[in-house]
């Protein structure tokens, strides 16, 4: 098993430096602080959670960007600023469970967003749901050592799942013909790259399956559908 470490490793953190932004001119590059209990943790452990923060930085992102689009989501929300919607969801003092989800998380969550029934805020549910179902999929934690271990196939299904819901954010329409949430269509209007953060973020899960399976010598059972008529797996 050992021999599959520095491949696997050196291949990670290849992709993972691939879907960060390169630094702007004149900006240091920072390496990562190092801490004692390192010792503890296998190459594969801090890959996933350099993935996990990678992960959640453009999930942030991707909120910030859905209320720039979606501003009347801020009101439904009952907040005043986009800056307090944003800390609700991923602030140090964030809500264990946001108010309007009813203690909903993951893909319960992510169909609120494209309930028409539901009247609080799309967007929070819709990240919330993706946050969650990252915890979820990485075994419910978000630090990693060496008797930890992450199933590949949860991660794989992980991937799936984001693309359906990027899929549905990008399709599903309430009873009049109207988005519920814009992001790439032409209507409405705001910040419209939303591809990319999609791109990213599934091809983190896709490669962070395949380093997890690769490191156990496990294999991923791989799931082809249509994700028009997929519904999300169980994590």
């Amino acid at each position: 098993m050992g021999g599959y470490r520095v491949p696997i490793v050196l291949l990670a953190c290849s992709i993972l430096l691939a879907c960060q932004s390169r630094p702007t001119t004149g900006q240091a590059v920072r390496a990562s602080q190092f801490e004692i209990d390192a010792v503890a943790k296998s190459d594969v452990d801090m890959v996933a959670e350099t993935s996990i923060d990678q992960s959640l930085g453009y999930l942030r992102e991707l909120a910030r960007k859905l209320y720039v689009r979606n501003p009347d989501q801020l009101q439904r929300g009952r907040y005043k600023t986009r800056a307090a919607a944003m800390n609700a969801l991923f602030g140090l003092r964030r809500l264990k469970h946001h108010p309007d989800l009813q203690g909903r998380r993951s893909s319960a969550a992510i169909h609120l967003a494209f309930d028409e029934n539901y009247r609080g805020d799309r967007v929070a549910a819709f990240v919330e749901g993706m946050r969650t179902m990252l915890i979820d999929g990485y075994g419910g934690r978000s630090e990693f050592y060496l008797h930890n271990m992450l199933d590949p196939q949860k991660l794989h299904y992980l991937a799936r799942n984001y693309e359906i819901a990027f899929w549905k954010l990008e399709h599903d329409h309430d009873p009049r013909g109207r988005l519920y949430l814009f992001s790439n269509s032409l209507e409405g209007s705001g910040d419209l790259s939303f591809e990319r953060l999609a791109g990213k973020l599934i091809a983190l899960q896709d490669y962070m399956a395949q380093v997890v399976a690769d490191s156990g010598n496990r294999r991923i059972k791989n799931v082809i559908q249509s994700v028009a008529s997929a519904v999300f797996f169980p994590i």
